[in-house]
């Protein structure tokens, strides 16, 4: 067996790194946990394609682990003999002298045991590389490839080529660029449409695991890397699922978030509970949305960008100048509730955006409380994403919002409140939200006993 030179760390550091991996922080952090650099934890991260290339199951007792061989090389260190070392660590005297015999280190011409060595070898001897079934099987891969990156045809069968992309450069699908047109089925489409298409050849059977495998790890030969771009994320790397789910969100606090919302805000029958998010332009063009719940009725918060956007070089932790940052949007936004009646600005339920990072300072100076909606949950602001909806009819994706004033969103959102609407009785929310000014206007009157 080669020189291992610096033997690579044992399968339960690598192990620990995958599970740390798993919970969602990235290669460094979970290198630096484990007590590996940072360089070995990118470089495992990257050729496993961000899956694990190893088993995260902790093996049976049947195999001396990593603790155990420390322990026989301290006691060989002292001269102590086989059988006690056996009966020391609990284990057949054969397996020591078989340890020992097999997985000595041998540099210098003689025989030392070192518990690092020992464990590379054991590892060593104990792969079982098992050639993938895409690299035997021609026919096999051909079916695959061709669902992949497969010609998108006309009826007629003629091929369409599509866009020209530029050349891949081994990362993730161009940003705001073309991309190949291709036949792009997903694995998991390519792996139940085998059953269908050779329901007689149990050979022709693959998971759609193998087929993200073959396309990720670096090694398996069966699949170009370049083929990830014909996946719909176009992603050259597996990204955990945890680590989609754990975006800091640091202004959400526990006492903000949508749990925490009132239970009147829910059932619409208290007015002054509100809705809000942005819908977004090219050019990082913006504009704010806030709607309230029981009347519909909606406010257009206008975002102008801010002196010197464009021009100015971009200021890493400087203001944001396309308009909406946590100063901008605050103050727009505490500009458009400050002008409803205090009994109409109760509780304001927001998407996890960061323009709204400075909700504190909004709720003090504004008496709306603010609450988060929990991530991926569009469903917590329905009235708002279906108002977004209707907004898109004014002002479409892929359009620049900022050539928009105050005025004219103003207008949009008067023609918009003045629709009638199906779940109001077809009133307009217009005329709901009078209804609700003149009720909160009307003097209270003391019951006498």
């Amino acid at each position: 067996m080669r020189s291992p030179g610096r033997p690579e760390p044992s399968r339960a550091v690598q192990r620990q790194f995958w599970r740390l991996i798993a919970t969602g922080i990235n290669s460094a952090e979970a290198a630096l946990t484990v007590g590996v650099s940072v360089p070995v934890g990118a470089r495992w991260f990257r050729h496993a394609g961000g899956m694990p290339p190893i088993s995260l199951a902790e093996p049976t007792g049947r195999y001396l682990s990593f603790a155990e061989r420390e322990e026989i090389a301290l006691l060989r260190a002292q001269r102590v003999g086989v059988r006690e070392i056996a009966r020391r660590i609990g284990r057949d005297p054969g397996t020591i002298s078989r340890e020992l015999r097999r997985n000595a280190a041998t540099r210098g011409g003689k025989q030392e045991y070192r518990a690092l060595v020992a464990q590379w070898k054991a590892q060593q001897a104990a792969k079982r590389p098992k050639t993938a079934k895409l690299v035997t099987n021609d026919r096999f891969r051909g079916y695959v490839q061709e669902r992949l990156v497969g010609n998108v045809r006309r009826p007629d069968g003629t091929i369409v080529v599509g866009p020209e992309p530029p050349a891949w450069k081994g990362l993730n699908k161009p940003h705001r660029q073309d991309r190949r047109w291709a036949t792009a089925w997903s694995p998991e489409q390519i792996s139940h449409r085998l059953k269908v298409d050779f329901p007689d050849d149990e050979s022709m059977r693959i998971s759609h695991e193998a087929i993200y495998q073959s396309l990720f790890i670096q090694g398996r030969g069966a699949l170009t890397r370049e083929l990830v771009t014909c996946l719909r994320t176009g992603r050259a790397l597996r990204r955990p699922r945890a680590r989609a789910q754990n975006r800091p969100h640091g202004h959400v606090t526990a006492d903000v978030v949508f749990s925490q919302r009132p239970a009147e805000a829910a059932d619409r029958a208290v007015p002054g509970h509100w809705e809000g998010d942005l819908i977004i332009g090219t050019g990082r063009s913006a504009i704010g949305t806030i709607v309230e719940r029981a009347s519909r009725s909606t406010l257009l918060v206008h975002l102008p960008r801010l002196e010197g956007y464009g021009q100015n070089p971009p200021v890493k932790n400087g203001p944001a100048l396309a308009g909406y940052g946590a100063v901008a949007m605050n103050a727009a936004l505490r500009t458009s509730m400050m002008k409803l009646p205090e009994q109409l600005r109760r509780t304001l339920t927001w998407d996890r955006g960061k323009e709204l990072s400075a909700h504190a300072e909004f709720t003090l100076e504004t008496g709306t409380k603010v609450f988060f909606a929990d991530p991926h949950s569009p469903w917590q602001r329905p009235t708002n994403e279906n108002t977004n909806g209707l907004l898109r009819q004014y002002f479409p994706k892929g359009t620049d919002l900022s050539r928009w004033s105050a005025d004219d969103l103003e207008a949009v959102a008067l023609a918009l409140n003045n629709r009638p609407r199906k779940s109001l009785g077809w009133r307009t929310p217009a005329e709901v939200f009078a209804e609700q000014l003149r009720s909160i206007q009307q003097p209270s009157v003391a019951t006498t006993g």
